[in-house]
Parts: C-alpha cells; structure tokens; sequence
C-alpha cells in the first residue's frame, strides 16, 4: 500500500515523479517526517508539523503550506484504517552547485505506508554500531535527509537471529564516545529511579514520541534528565527502553552481555503511551 502526492498532485509514474535536479536528492537539502496514522487520524500530527516549521526555519527554508500539508495528509490517507504517513520537504533550485538560487520549499511529497510488520516479541535485542555519527551543532535535533550514517549503521548487522538471537537496533555513539541514539529510535536509561536521555546538544534526533516520554514522565511524577550519556551509563542502568512514533515504547532486553527486565518505569511509560 502506498498513496503519494507531489506537490499536492499524483505523479503519472512514480517512479519518475522527482526531477533530477531536485536539491533533495542532489544535496540532502530538506527535511522529513515520519508519522503513524491510525484511526482516522495521524497521531501527534501539531508535534510533527511544529518541529517541521522549527527545522526549516534552521535551514532557511521558507514557504512551507502547512494547510496544504494538512490537506495532502487528508488525501493520502483517504479510507485507509492505518499506516505510516511520510512527509518530504526539499529547497527549490535550479542548476549545479551548493550554493542555493532559492530558500522557498521546492518539492512537497506526502506519501502513504503500510505498517512494517507487528514484532513477535515486545522488547528489543541491542547491540553497539561501530559507525560513529559526526558532531555538527547546526543540525542537531533536527530530522534533515543526511541519513547516510544510519544506513551504514544498519548495514552492520543481519536481523537474522545469530547464535539464538536477533538483534533489532543498534545503539549510536558520536565522534567522542557519547551516546546519541539508537538507528530509528531515542534511547532512555532508568538508574535511581529517574529518567535520562542524551541531550542531543552536538547531532541526533529531538523525536515527537521522546518529547510525549518526557512529558508523560513528568505528569507520572517520574524525574527527568536531559544529559551526557557514555556506554557505561547504559551498561549499568537498572532499565533501558528506545521510542519512536511507528513502534512505540520498547524495553531492552539485551545489548551483548548486558540483560534488563522490562521494568516498571518502562512499563508505565509504555502503558500511558497505548492509552493515547
């Protein structure tokens, strides 16, 4: 199953739908968003669309619809029960070259989604990526279309159960050793109690379903810390879990030696997000 419209309109033939000259697939140049449809509705669609508008003003990219965005969405969805919902922004331009003749949204792609397959397990098996993701300030947080560092990442392992175990996610360091994130998913720790995420101050992913963990956390009464993380903080929490929109709350059950419970922070985290 996949719905799409560019720039409000259906291609003829998608599979020659963007230009050739598009500043998206050239350079990288613009932003995504990846969101979950289900019910009728794209579940924290403002969040998506706030951190959208907030990335592009980063990038210098003005111009961006947010009613016709809304509007693809509705279309793209049409009758469908659920799937994952993507939304594409790139800058115009025309010609070669770095430099942009233009900082107004060029191309606007809304494209619809099967779910990837439902897990048979409800945690997930970790392991650390020797990829190291680069620090850059400016980008941070950010979900621009460089996704080059996770692609070689997960090119690191097979999802083939190995040895009587399946790896589902690889956990990312950066350039100095701290931890970041997983490859598709925020990470959190549990130790004394509390909730810590990395603060994702030098590259990383600000996720919407991080921020509904941070906030769910502080309605439940649970502390919480935006921080430095290194390996040892992970390898000696009482509790890891990793989040994002499609896949939801997910506990950690190993990362090499390393095995965790799913514990009852993760656990009532877990359920306050299915309650949604």
């Amino acid at each position: 199953m996949t719905a799409l419209l560019i720039n409000g309109e259906p291609p003829t033939d998608p599979s020659f739908a963007i230009a050739s000259s598009d500043r998206g697939l050239n350079y990288g140049d613009g932003l995504f968003e990846t969101m979950l449809y289900r019910g009728g509705s794209v579940r924290y669609l403002d969040a998506h669309l706030r951190r959208l508008r907030e990335a592009c003003q980063r990038l210098g990219i003005v111009g961006l619809d947010e009613t016709r965005l809304r509007e693809d969405i509705h279309r793209v969805c049409g009758g469908a029960s659920e799937g994952v919902v993507k939304i594409v922004i790139t800058r115009e331009g025309v010609g070669r070259g770095y430099r942009p003749t233009s900082d107004l949204c060029g191309t606007r792609i809304v494209s619809l989604h099967s779910l990837p397959p439902a897990a048979r397990r409800t945690t997930v098996n970790l392991r650390w990526c020797e990829i190291r993701l680069g620090r850059n300030a400016v980008l941070a947080g950010i979900k621009h279309l460089n996704r080059l560092e996770q692609v070689l990442a997960q090119r690191e392992w097979n999802p083939a159960a190995k040895d009587g175990e399946t790896i589902d996610e690889g956990l990312l360091l950066d350039s100095e050793g701290e931890l970041i994130c997983a490859t598709m998913s925020n990470v959190f720790i549990v130790r004394d109690g509390a909730i810590a995420t990395p603060d994702l101050r030098f590259c990383g992913v600000r996720g919407v379903m991080r921020g509904e963990v941070l906030r769910i956390a502080g309605e439940l009464g649970i502390a919480t810390s935006e921080t430095a993380l290194w390996p040892r903080d992970v390898e000696t929490a009482t509790e890891v879990f990793i989040t994002n929109v499609v896949r939801g709350v997910r506990g950690a059950a190993a990362l090499g030696s390393h095995r965790w419970p799913v514990g009852p922070i993760t656990q009532s985290i877990a359920a306050a997000v299915s309650k949604q």
